[in-house]
């Protein structure tokens, strides 16, 4: 018989920088990310195909996010009705006359002074800040910055010439901006009446999410093979969570926050003490950000009244923020989010950049979203090609 002889290891992959880099699975890899770049240029170069479905996200974008907050704020208070035998269809009947009861009553004793309030501010606003603008030419004329300009040759006629620019830039911006007001009524009306059209759609979109909005994670995990619902209802579980944990906690919070600051500036004094109130009440459904908007016509107010009305709005929005920070917040948000301070203000201020208001609105529940699915997939990920026992993971885990 011939002798066989051993064969040669010539294969590409055997090489030792191949298999450094991770051999087979390096080819893979790339391939796949080949591939997924001709998927991206091919979708990029069809993406008129894809306008309708665009245009319908757009359309039901608002409503649809309305409806959720609505049903997640309801559906505890259904489940109580539920409690007490009470149907379904019946509850929800319930429920809407309640908040149109709640609605009504905000808009017949509470609307009148805040518009008032809101009427008188939006005219005194430019005055107090043109004070202000006032105080700081003052202050800035008798310190020694003023000495150091005064040596600057030519000081007077930068100044002039600085001033005769703004006036100019002010005088093209009017004027661009009496071109587009024709063309800006228009699209103004559009809008409102989207949004007028989308408000009307809340309560019917409303009503079906809380008559089936319980059958909804079963029907997609019917759809599924039987071998992924077991981690499907965990996804859409968690998912449940972590939206609903969000929407409730931080409006909590955000009345807790205007409850607080009322009150406080009532007893300090502060003009315009309950729509201040108010708007800190809205900004605060966006954390960090939220607060500094709403101290900011505070502080003008505050710092044109008399620097001691500053010194205590400090203190009132100090001890806000502590108490907030320190027991609200940890008591009705807890730790279900799990989501660093950090990582907030940066999804803040990418998803504000890529789309404006409604992404600072929605960019904190979204990335809750997302982290779920890219933990759960991690999850999978380590299931399957992990090659270590549980017992020699828990050694590293922190």
């Amino acid at each position: 018989m011939r002798e066989q002889r051993p064969r040669e290891h010539s294969n590409f992959f055997s090489t030792k920088f191949i298999r450094f880099l991770g051999g087979k699975n390096l080819l893979f890899t790339l391939l796949i990310l080949l591939l997924l770049a001709c998927v991206i240029f091919m979708f990029g170069k069809v993406s008129f195909i894809f306008t309708p479905l665009q245009v319908l996200f757009e359309v039901v974008i608002l409503p649809g996010v309305l409806a959720v907050i609505g049903y997640y704020l309801l559906r505890p208070l259904l489940g109580i009705l539920e409690k007490w035998r009470i149907p379904r269809a019946w509850g929800i009947l319930i429920l809407y006359i309640g908040v149109i009861g709640v609605i009504t009553l905000l808009v017949v004793l509470v609307y009148p002074f805040l518009r008032d309030q809101f009427t008188n501010l939006a005219q005194e606003f430019p005055v107090y800040f043109m004070a202000l603008t006032e105080k700081i030419v003052e202050y800035l004329n008798n310190s020694r910055i003023n000495e150091y300009l005064a040596n600057i040759e030519n000081y007077e006629k930068v100044v002039t010439n600085f001033t005769t620019d703004i006036v100019e830039t002010v005088k093209d911006t009017a004027a661009n901006l009496a071109q587009g007001v024709a063309t800006g009524i228009t699209g103004f009306v559009s809008t409102l009446t989207g949004i007028i059209l989308s408000l009307v759609t809340v309560p019917f979109i409303l009503f079906y999410l809380l008559k089936d909005g319980e059958k909804l994670p079963k029907f997609v995990m019917k759809i599924c093979p039987p071998r992924m619902r077991t981690g499907l209802h965990d996804v859409l579980h968690d998912m449940d969570k972590q939206i609903s944990s969000y929407i409730q906690g931080q409006i909590l919070v955000s009345m807790c926050i205007g409850a607080m600051v009322t009150i406080g500036f009532l007893i300090i004094g502060m003009k315009y003490a309950l729509l201040l109130g108010f708007l800190a009440m809205i900004t605060s459904v966006v954390p960090y950000l939220g607060p500094v908007i709403a101290i900011t016509p505070a502080a003008i107010i505050a710092l044109v009244t008399s620097p001691f009305m500053l010194v205590k709005l400090a203190i009132v929005w100090t001890v806000v923020q502590l108490i907030e920070g320190k027991f609200i917040s940890p008591q009705i948000m807890g730790k279900s989010l799990s989501i660093h301070p950090v990582s907030i203000i940066f999804v803040l201020l990418t998803a504000g950049s890529l789309f404006g208001v409604p992404g600072v609105i929605l960019g904190i529940p979204g990335y809750a979203i997302f982290k779920v699915l890219v933990t759960h997939l991690f999850k999978l990920f380590k299931r399957r090609y992990n090659r270590y026992e549980d017992e020699e993971i828990q050694k590293y885990d922190v």
